[in-house]
């Protein structure tokens, strides 16, 4: 039997879009404006030639800044950076009988570290964020899939990630299909998102493209510097990614709202472990096979 799990989410009624988005820049509520075909059009050409969508100042400062402060009152309690583990891109364990150079035998390690969805707080502005329908059907209609659902994984469905100095978030897969990341501090210095657009397909792992760029080919690579507010969109379960060192004082802090196609799926066991420090009883008995087959 799964853990009981304090329901989180807030009704429609409950989520005055105008508390965290600027209506008249970004429309996304009204089905009607040439604004928001626009900003769907932008975001498709991107994850089309890029992979990658993003919107610059997407959110307002005034909610991104009681983002940061929520994240500041939670940081010790976050899934600490002391925990840190070797990862390999799929956080899957080492396996000897693969050859020396296989990419599932390319290990870096990981410091970063996530305040996990469990923790936010009750009126947490990030949640409102994930919980607006009208989010979620922006986000469906930029990705040109549908239906998309919210995550039912109760650790990282809506987390924040946090990168203090000198900490590194290693290449990696994503175990769901789509998160839309928000910058709400951003590091003194690097913290740079690195991806691969498309590295691999749902039945194609692709290995050898994948370890030609463990192991330092760049012309697949590419680099997008976040500024707060920013609003991105992004394939992560075929797109290798990471984000490169930080530096100085200001820690990045990144909200990670999280979609999926199957609302039922959560993160497996080994991938909420390496994550989030913990699985519990849920991603046990949750552990199914996936339409696409890939290592996660």
């Amino acid at each position: 039997m799964s853990e009981f799990i304090t329901p989180s989410a807030f009704s429609a009624l409950e989520i005055p879009l105008e508390r965290f988005l600027n209506l008249d820049e970004f429309p996304i509520h009204d089905l009607t404006s040439s604004r928001r075909a626009e900003l769907v059009e932008q975001c498709r050409q991107g994850l089309d030639k890029w992979g990658c969508a993003h919107v610059p100042d997407f959110i307002l400062p005034s909610a991104i800044e009681e983002m940061h402060q929520e994240a500041l009152r939670l940081i010790d309690k976050g899934y600490a950076r002391e925990a840190h583990a070797w990862v390999n891109p799929f956080l899957t364990k080492e396996d000897t009988s693969l050859d020396k150079d296989h990419p599932k035998r390319f290990f870096e390690e990981r410091t970063s570290s996530f305040i996990n969805s469990d923790l936010l707080e009750g009126c947490s502005v990030l949640r409102m964020i994930y919980d607006s329908d009208v989010m979620v059907h922006f986000v469906a209609e930029c990705l040109n899939v549908g239906p998309i659902y919210r995550w039912a994984e109760p650790l990282g469905r809506n987390p924040y990630s946090v990168m203090k100095d000198g900490d590194y978030f290693p290449w990696h897969f994503d175990g769901n299909d789509f998160t839309v990341s928000i910058l709400v501090n951003e590091a003194d210095g690097g913290g740079d998102f690195e991806y691969v657009p498309d590295i691999r397909t749902p039945h194609n792992e692709c290995f050898d493209d994948i370890g030609a760029v463990l192991h330092g080919e760049r012309k697949r690579v590419r680099v997008l510097s976040l500024n707060t507010g920013d609003l991105q969109i992004f394939k992560g379960r075929y797109s290798m990614h990471r984000v490169t060192k930080t530096k100085g004082s200001e820690p990045r802090i990144i909200a990670l709202p999280t979609y999926v196609t199957n609302p039922y799926l959560v993160n497996r066991p080994h991938h909420s472990e390496a994550f989030y420090g913990r699985s519990m009883d849920i991603h046990h008995e949750r552990n199914l096979g996936r339409l696409d087959k890939l290592t996660d």
